[in-house]
């Protein structure tokens, strides 16, 4: 946990901009949900770390593997060991931007549809990523919402035959974040 808030802070110090400008949560909430016939996987991890610069509309996340948590221990030790290997690959991170959006709205209360793309990282693997999302600006803090679906083997995380009917290649992520400002 250290190491990931030590790498959020120096993003946040590389970016420079001042204080006021960025809006953080270490307390952010990333999920995802795939089902089959035969077995629904879920996860949720409360411990994401993520920045919004107001002045030039980027957005960063950075997510321990290790932090997700299913219902069952078995399912998240297979998870961590077999597929997503978190050893190896102990992070997930996104680096991107609001497309077409005033960024003025970041200051302005009101609910807001943006547009996000960005490289996220998954298991080593970079992909340029595309979603929609609802933001709502409200006294003085930023929530942010969005949905989106990853293919495992865009990602290089292999489905063994053995359990491939157990498992959906596709997963939908699902974000929710309260931002507040950096103090």
């Amino acid at each position: 946990m250290y190491k990931l808030i030590l790498a959020l802070l120096l993003l946040i110090s590389v970016t420079g901009a001042n204080a006021q400008e960025k809006y953080m949560s270490r307390t952010g909430h990333v999920s995802f949900f795939g089902e089959t016939p035969l077995e629904t996987i879920e996860a949720h991890n409360n411990q994401v770390a993520t920045v919004i610069n107001i002045k030039n509309g980027t957005i960063a996340f950075d997510i321990l593997i290790k932090s997700f948590k299913f219902e069952r221990a078995l399912m998240e030790e297979h998870f961590n060991e077999n597929y997503i290997e978190s050893s190896k690959f102990p992070k997930s991170t996104f680096s991107g931007k609001f497309v077409d959006f005033d960024v003025s709205n970041f200051t302005k209360p009101g609910s807001y549809s943006v547009n996000v793309e960005g490289d996220l990282t998954i298991h080593g693997i970079k992909k340029h990523v595309k979603t929609k999302g609802a933001m709502e600006v409200k006294a003085g803090k930023i929530s942010a919402k969005t949905k989106f679906s990853v293919k495992l083997a865009d990602y290089g995380i292999q489905i063994p035959s053995l359990v491939k009917d157990k498992i959906t290649p596709n997963f939908d992520i699902n974000v929710d974040v309260s931002y507040e400002p950096f103090k």
